[in-house]
């Protein structure tokens, strides 16, 4: 079990896999901060639910692709903790849309908030876990950054992005206690998936079936754990056996 004292961030906190990463992160021990853009109702749901099983955690309310307003937010947090033990960076969106007929503001809102906001997000925090020489980073892309989807010239970009920032920033930080891993799920069960119509997806998955959040939240809490201090530089799929 982690020491309670850590602290984790996990962005895009207030749903799906996020939600089920901040739960399962503070049932393990950690002090977890809930980042949220605007849903601030749900936001304060999973704090409930995590104080209501016994655990800890607090409320931050930044946008990610925002570069100021994330930098002076993650400031604030590190004032206010010294330092942040694990990062999560999970927030993202998807506009999907085939790229002949592709909208740049839906271009650029995705790599923003899935691939520039990483940048915002993680160099801060680097900072404090290198004075620490302890540190866990979780970066989550996703199987469309390892083997593209048809209209997800956007988020399949961003997504693969984050895999190469995975490998690159952790042989950087390698010699200083820092873990620098990638998830890449397939098909889960949250609301990315609503109107999509799965049944030939789910036939090209051997398990047959669609993952669980919470499963991916097992995999993200295995990774911030003193368990995984020898694996880094890697991205772990989840994704039923897709490829």
């Amino acid at each position: 079990m982690a020491d309670v004292k850590q602290v984790a961030l996990v962005t895009g906190a207030s749903r799906g896999i996020g939600r089920a990463i901040a739960i399962k992160l503070a049932q393990v021990g950690f002090h977890v901060i809930v980042n949220y853009k605007s849903n601030r109702e749900a936001a304060e749901e999973v704090l409930l639910t995590i104080q209501n099983a016994g655990g800890s955690g607090e409320l931050a309310q930044f946008d990610v692709a925002e570069g100021p307003a994330t930098s002076a937010a993650v400031e604030e947090l590190l004032t206010k903790h010294e330092s942040i033990d694990v990062l999560v960076n999970n927030a993202g969106i998807c506009r999907d849309m085939l790229l002949l007929w592709m909208k740049e503001e839906d271009w650029l809102s995705v790599l923003n908030t899935n691939l520039i906001s990483f940048f915002y997000v993680t160099k801060p925090i680097l900072r404090t876990m290198l004075k620490k020489r302890y540190g866990r980073i979780i970066n989550m892309s996703s199987v469309s950054g390892q083997m593209g989807s048809p209209g997800q010239v956007n988020y399949s970009a961003a997504k693969a992005g984050l895999i190469g920032a995975t490998m690159a920033l952790a042989k950087e930080m390698g010699k200083k206690g820092i873990t620098v891993n990638a998830i890449a799920p397939g098909f889960v069960e949250t609301d990315m998936l609503n109107g999509l119509k799965l049944d030939d997806a789910i036939k090209r998955i051997p398990l047959q079936r669609c993952g669980k959040p919470e499963e991916v939240a097992e995999l993200a809490a295995f990774l911030a754990s003193e368990k995984a201090a020898y694996i880094t530089g890697q991205v772990i799929g989840i994704n039923g056996g897709m490829f």
